[in-house]
């Protein structure tokens, strides 16, 4: 059972991603419908600070450490990375560029995530070791990947009868064609920044895992600190009451949905597998969110796959897969060297004066050896 138990993280992590990957198809709708964006991340924060607060309560009632200012100040940044300016970016390079191109910045967040814990110690590599020749390689095969899947589009994979797809919809010129490329320059300018505030995430998350090990708790309150710099964020832009009103049914699933599993359970599970892997590990398994969509793109809502897209996918998890077992070999190394060290000194220098003995056991005695070497002369 304990072998088993090394990958809950990993079924976490894809669980997450599962989730994240539905998240991300129904925010199309959402940007298709014209709901303000920061309106859509107050109603996001806010129902996950609801469905999460009394979780925190009953489960970690009893082991929740003291609430300091230190801890709330983590918070409030994490907030920030990590919910409020990242949806925002997102959200704003999904609609002004496409689902699909906005998907595959979430494949540099392991490169870049790996790379900024290197200076703060959360990180180690030690390249005369086979585990950190596989990290360094397995990080630069899933930049090539993530790579591959930005620049080359490459020839469709399959031809639907119909109108065209909403993917490639929005991914055209909006008014004009030198405005669509303005708009397509500016959507990539937020989606990389929106990257590097979601990779600088789970640096933070990392430190707060370590000063409040609560995940309920820490989301919940990560949760209502976002709900409120969104609100007045929109508040200071627009002030018309109207923008609040969501005007369909399906909106409300919507904001339900990013609400109770998007930004409340898969966040809880994020921080419990930064907490129990690192924060690399956890982001490693970011390009599966555009690999996971496109099985539900391309079969239910008939959009489009290309040739660049497949090719930079296997790529990534080639990479992904050689990152991994890197990691898995730096645990186990982690392990042996803490279990070796929990060994009692009793029992170390019992080992010891055993080892003394048969060493002593072995070797001949003096007398004896002088006698044989007269012999052979």
């Amino acid at each position: 059972m304990k072998s088993f138990a090394k990958w809950y993280p990993v079924i976490a992590m894809i669980a997450i991603d599962m989730a994240f990957a539905i998240s991300n198809i129904l925010l199309k709708k959402i940007v298709n419908d014209g709901i303000d964006r920061l309106v859509f991340i107050t109603y996001r924060q806010s129902i996950s600070a609801l469905f999460l607060s009394p979780l925190a309560f009953f489960l970690e009632r009893g082991n929740r450490p003291k609430l300091t200012l230190s801890i709330l100040c983590h918070l409030f940044v994490s907030a920030i990375l990590g919910a409020s300016v990242t949806q925002y970016l997102f959200l704003l390079g999904i609609e002004y560029t496409s689902a699909t191109f906005s998907c595959a910045f979430l494949n540099m967040v392991p490169v870049f995530t790996f790379l900024m814990a290197l200076p703060f110690r959360l990180e180690t590599v030690n390249v005369k070791y086979g585990s950190g020749r596989a990290k360094v390689v397995g990080a630069l095969v899933c930049l090539g990947g993530a790579i591959l899947l930005t620049f080359y589009k490459g020839v469709p994979m399959f031809h639907f009868p119909g109108p065209e797809s909403s993917v490639a919809r929005s991914a055209g010129p909006r008014v004009e064609h030198v405005e669509g490329d303005q708009r397509w320059v500016i959507g990539s300018v937020a989606l990389f920044a929106g990257t590097l505030c979601w990779s600088s995430w789970f640096l933070i998350q990392s430190n707060i895992g370590k000063k409040y090990p609560c995940q309920y708790s820490s989301t919940a309150i990560m949760a209502i600190f976002s709900a409120i710099q969104s609100a007045i964020l929109s508040s200071s832009i627009d002030r018309e009451l109207s923008i609040w009103i969501l005007k369909r049914k399906s909106d409300i699933f919507v904001v339900l949905y990013a609400g109770i599993v998007g930004s409340g359970l898969c966040f809880v599970g994020m921080s419990w597998c930064v907490k129990k892997r690192g924060p690399v590990f956890t982001a490693a398994f970011s390009p599966l969110v555009q690999i996971l969509a496109a099985m539900f793109d391309v079969p239910v809502l008939h959009e489009q796959l290309h040739l660049g897209s497949l090719l930079g996918s296997i790529i990534v998890i080639f990479g992904l897969y050689i990152l991994l077992w890197g990691k898995d070999i730096e645990m186990q190394q982690k392990q042996d060297k803490e279990q070796l060290q929990e060994i009692p000194q009793e029992k170390k220098d019992q080992l010891e004066t055993e080892f003394q003995l048969v060493k002593i056991s072995v070797e001949p005695e003096p007398a004896l050896s002088n006698i044989c070497s007269t012999r052979s002369v």
